[in-house]
């Protein structure tokens, strides 16, 4: 679970970057940027837990 919330918050700051420098989409691109900050903090606040 920790690494696809990892992965997830990667792939949305690619997404991100790509929007903002390229295409500039507003709103959105910066909606998907605090939803991988998000994504992010929960990792690190979650630490590695073996399931």
């Amino acid at each position: 679970m920790g690494n696809l919330l990892y992965t997830i918050a990667v792939i949305l700051v690619i997404l991100w970057a790509l929007g903002f420098f390229v295409y500039s989409l507003g709103a959105i691109i910066h909606i998907l940027l605090v939803i991988a900050a998000i994504a992010v903090l929960l990792r690190i606040i979650q630490g590695n837990k073996v399931v």
